[in-house]
């Protein structure tokens, strides 16, 4: 993860790890330079970038579900990152800085005309940029790869934004389309579960199981329309996976009591799981997991193939229903490290 010499003047230095860390890593514990990335569990749907100054953490969302995250680096002292909403204005694969002496900025993408940008960069593991944000290399290859001009960046911190914002989790804490925080009422004591598929009657589904947080969410387009408390039986966690629907749904006059032979989830190659990729699902994992018999039967009414799913025994966000965690901070060289509880949601 050290900075490569370059070979010459003009040489584009390669900063950071050269692949991803498997997805059992909890994000929490990513070291400067490491990064996360499953592009390939979520294909379609709006994608959203959220950055933590809080964190030193990125954040990517495609669908409204955690497909990469990242160690940054942001502004120092004297050019902090300005907080807030924006939208990736310019594109450019090799740019250098027309302020910074002709600095490089791989896979530049411009967020502001004043200089503010995402990109390739240093990464010590604080804050040290002048104003942009800092990306690994290669998860700067790959966030362009995907990303177009229009695409929403919220950059937080604590003192600005929501907590829910400044410490983002597997669900995307904000709008696709605006950047402004989601609300999300917490489930009564006796409430099992919600579906309102009218918010968003069309577009790709996404769905994540969390052990972690004890619930099943469903999103279609970029937008949560439903979820429900989810238990797993036996001790050992779930393993982490991606899968996609390659058939289904029933062709039955009953819509709500699909044919189970005909869908089929398969496995998707992701880091840490890439030889699984066009595997089938273990049916005795899914005999685990359980969910209300009404949730299932509106989740199978709008399923179709190329749906995915994504399955983690990590909480979707920094407040769960399960037991607290405590983590160190990353905090600049001489700055004293504290512990923080996360309690969970």
């Amino acid at each position: 993860m050290a900075l490569q010499t370059p070979a010459h003047a003009d040489s584009v230095p390669f900063w950071g790890a050269r692949a991803s860390v498997p997805i059992d890593t909890p994000i929490n514990r990513l070291k400067k330079g490491e990064f996360l990335w499953m592009g390939d569990a979520v294909t379609s749907g709006p994608l959203l970038v959220v950055v933590s100054i809080t964190e030193q953490r990125g954040y990517v969302y495609r669908n409204g579900i955690l497909i990469g995250a990242t160690s940054v680096s942001t502004g120092r002292s004297g050019y902090s990152t300005p907080t807030g909403v924006f939208t990736v204005l310019q594109k450019q694969k090799e740019h250098r800085s027309t302020i910074y002496d002709g600095a490089a900025m791989p896979y530049m993408e411009r967020l502001t005309w004043g200089g503010i940008a995402l990109h390739a960069g240093g990464l010590p593991g604080y804050p040290e940029s002048h104003g942009c944000i800092h990306l690994p290399s290669e998860f700067a290859r790959l966030l362009f790869g995907i990303s177009s001009t229009g695409m929403t960046v919220v950059i937080a911190n604590d003192a600005t934004e929501p907590e829910r914002v400044a410490h983002p989790g597997y669900l995307a804490p904000v709008s696709l389309v605006s950047g402004v925080p989601v609300e999300r009422v917490p489930f009564l004591p006796a409430e099992e579960e919600r579906w309102h598929s009218e918010l968003s009657p069309t577009g790709p589904v996404s769905i994540v199981l969390s052990q972690g947080s004890q619930r099943a969410v469903v999103y279609r387009n970029g937008i949560e329309i439903g979820r429900a408390r989810l238990t797993v039986s036996g001790d050992p966690p779930l393993a982490s996976h991606a899968l996609v629907l390659t058939d289904g749904p029933s062709t039955g006059p009953d819509p709500y009591v699909p044919d189970v032979a005909k869908y089929r989830w398969l496995r998707i190659g992701v880091p840490g799981h890439v030889g699984e990729a066009g595997t089938q699902v273990d049916p005795t994992a899914l005999a685990r997991i359980h969910l209300p018999a009404t949730f299932v039967r509106q989740v199978n009414s709008i399923l179709t193939p190329g749906a995915t799913l994504l399955v983690t025994d990590e909480a979707l966000s920094r407040k769960t229903t399960g037991p607290v965690v405590q983590v160190v901070d990353a905090d600049p060289p001489n700055a004293k490290h504290s512990s923080k509880t996360l309690s969970r949601d």
